[in-house]
């Protein structure tokens, strides 16, 4: 090769050279690009490639397409040209910002990812720190965070580092502001908004309105009784609420939920008149009876005593569950307390309409022992009437201490009928009645100063019950035994008594210790 041609070729070399300087930023055109490169071609000796995380968008990477790239060194140690996109971003970022910016102004950015601490946020290419602690994003899904623009103030700013440091904390604080102040001048009474449920306790729900909390009282949830607010709403849920009242002085919003659909106790009294038969589905059991769910928001009760004609006293929670459907009848409305009494035996016949011509006073008639209490049994009759054997007339002349001691649960036994009160629901039995009287015989038998040996039976306050012989009992009054010597009786001991009184009346025999 001649000089001239080599100097002309060196010349044309160096010219091409120096018109590309390093850390000044240039257009180059993309030729070509992978998984991992962007390879660009900017006019030099030699086409630049660039790691393609530095481009954001990565996906939207066409052939020809114009980039612009920073310069950071024409020739590395492997004689390659270096460049880079991100570099280039940022530095037009710092000179577009230049010194428009201070500390304390606002700018609008992207959150780009999170790191450790905090976020990097994109604002016009320059790459800023937002720390947690500065964030308010508290509650911001992922995918918003990534996709929405927002706007921050500098927190700390360093033009020489290029260090720019971002919160949001502020920002958010006067938006929250800005948007309850703009709720407030738009709330109206009887006007429907949508809200979140924000929280939860067992007198009602906090909703969120979009920057201002309102309370759904659990009383304005449903027309329907619950017996919490998690049965209606849960956390989370979106749900459109009236405004019932407010007070903007002390921040304060009643909201209803049930107001939004009509009352369906507007027009009971048409639809459910005395006397009306319908089917209900039990909602809730109570000792005291059942409430059933006749239609979508109205209830009424079914008390322990419309259960049944046959038993005054029956527990309903032994017979029934909720979810059962039940047929029962309307037996009163009342609109202004919303409350309806139902009944079921009302469905049958009253069996005590003819109870006293079934069951005349002397009557013996046959009967299953069902319960007890501490002062007789109930007896089931045949026709499923209920009638009770008061302790009084269980023995002729033992001292009942408890019908148990007499009786058995599901015991057969045969009583006889000692009155009928239908109008109260009640049949009296007895079951010493079934044997003679036999305190004539007894007062001949045991006749005044007769002296004999007693068994102890029970001591008590007021004196010692001895058995003269089975089923006959008497008592030592306390006046007419030692002191000292009741004191140290026991049942099954043997005193030596006399008759001091025998009453055919009153039943009793009275004796004493003092002979």
């Amino acid at each position: 090769m001649s000089q001239d041609k080599k100097a002309v070729m060196e010349e044309m070399y160096h010219k091409t050279f120096h018109q590309v300087k390093e850390g000044e930023i240039v257009k180059g055109r993309i030729v070509a690009f992978n998984e991992k490169e962007v390879v660009v071609d900017i006019g030099f000796k030699s086409e630049g490639f660039i790691s393609i995380e530095e481009f954001r968008h990565a996906e939207a990477l066409k052939i020809n397409a114009e980039v612009e790239v920073l310069v950071e060194s024409v020739e590395d140690e492997e004689g390659h040209l270096v460049l880079s996109h991100a570099k280039a971003e940022k530095m037009k970022g710092w000179m577009k910002l230049g010194d428009s910016i201070n500390e304390g102004d606002n700018v609008e950015g992207t959150v780009i990812k999170q790191v450790k601490g905090g976020f990097i946020v994109d604002i016009d290419g320059i790459e800023a720190f937002l720390p947690m602690s500065l964030s308010a994003f508290k509650g911001v899904s992922p995918g918003d965070l990534l996709t929405q623009r927002y706007i921050f103030q500098i927190a700390k700013l360093n033009k020489v580092r290029k260090n720019l440091i971002l919160s949001r904390r502020e920002v958010a604080q006067k938006e929250r502001e800005e948007v309850r102040n703009k709720l407030w001048d738009e709330l109206q009474k009887g006007q429907t908004r949508p809200g979140t449920v924000k929280g939860i306790t067992d007198f009602g729900a906090f909703i969120d309105l979009g920057g201002v909390d309102g309370l759904l009282h659990i009383t304005d949830m449903s027309w329907t009784r619950i017996n919490h607010p998690s049965e209606i709403v849960k956390v989370g849920d979106r749900i459109n609420v009236l405004i019932l009242d407010f007070d903007r002085e002390n921040a304060k919003v009643s909201l209803g939920l049930k107001q939004i659909s009509s009352n369906p106790w507007e027009d009971i009294y048409d639809k459910y008149p005395t006397g009306t038969k319908t089917k209900g589905k039990i909602v809730n059991v109570m000792p005291y009876g059942v409430f059933v769910e006749i239609e979508k928001g109205i209830e009424g009760l079914l008390h322990s005593s419309e259960v049944t004609w046959q038993k005054k006293l029956v527990n309903p929670q032994q017979m029934f569950k909720v979810g059962d459907e039940i047929e029962v009848q309307i037996i009163n409305v009342d609109k202004d307390s919303k409350r309806i009494s139902l009944s079921m035996k009302q469905l049958e016949n009253n069996p005590w309409l003819d109870a006293q011509e079934k069951y005349q006073v002397g009557v013996k008639v046959k009967g299953k022992v069902r319960g007890f209490t501490e002062y007789g049994a109930f007896v089931e009759l045949d026709s499923g009437l209920e009638g009770m054997i008061h302790i009084s007339d269980m023995s002729w002349t033992k001292k009942i201490n408890h019908p148990q001691d007499v009786l058995q649960k599901g015991q057969d036994v045969d009583v006889v009928v000692l009155g009928v009160d239908p109008e109260n629901r009640k049949i009296n039995l007895g079951l010493k009645q079934l044997k003679d009287n036999p305190w004539n015989e007894i007062a001949q038998k045991y006749p005044v100063d007769m002296e004999l040996e007693a068994e102890v039976v029970l001591n008590s306050n007021f004196g010692v019950f001895v058995k003269l012989e089975d089923e006959v009992e008497a008592l030592v009054y306390s006046s007419e035994i030692d002191k000292e010597k009741a004191v140290a009786l026991k049942p099954g001991d043997k005193i030596r008594v006399k008759i001091i009184k025998v009453d055919v009346e009153q039943m009793k025999i009275g004796v004493s210790a003092k002979l």
